[in-house]
């Protein structure tokens, strides 16, 4: 009885940061040092992801009837969670980029909007650049041609007017 009492706050701790979850990637940390996992927890803090290490039984109980409980099987050794909040590609593009020097950091796996996806899965939405990124080249790509029309219109203005005198 005590022992489920224990573990009643860290289940709830777990469930808090599902319920706002966009996306969970589980890593294996195994191999990084003090320093480069202080640096890590830096870089996810400042991309908005909450980064933790649970006990893998908490992180079973708090998925369960979730879509997040597709993680199940992952849950075997040391695992941290990465849960992705306002950007649902933002845990896997830092841990990512930071595994380039911290090879020790392996993807497990990881939910993202509800679908699951293993090792090789994750690597590739950690390419899918962040929604800000892809708001902005949309918005580049759509105002391209009014650009281009108002340059080609106010050509053909200025030659009319010298063609005039």
């Amino acid at each position: 009885m005590a022992k489920i009492e224990l573990k009643k706050p860290v289940v709830d701790e777990i469930k808090k940061y599902v319920e706002d979850a966009s996306s969970v990637v589980l890593v294996d940390y195994r191999g990084l040092t003090v320093e480069q996992d202080t640096v890590l927890r830096k870089k996810l803090r400042e991309a908005g992801v909450v980064y933790k290490v649970y006990k893998n039984t908490m992180l079973r109980l708090a998925f369960d009837g979730t879509d997040f409980a597709q993680l199940d099987p992952s849950l075997e050794g040391p695992t941290a969670v990465a849960f992705g909040i306002d950007d649902a590609t933002a845990p896997a593009r830092v841990i990512k980029e930071f595994a380039k020097d911290a090879p020790a950091l392996e993807f497990k796996a990881a939910v993202v909007e509800g679908t699951y996806y293993d090792a090789a899965g994750v690597n590739t939405i950690a390419d899918i650049p962040s929604r800000d990124v892809l708001i902005s080249k949309l918005l580049g790509s759509l105002q391209s041609p009014v650009t281009n029309l108002a340059r080609v219109l106010s050509q053909i203005a200025e030659k009319g007017v010298s063609a005039a005198e």
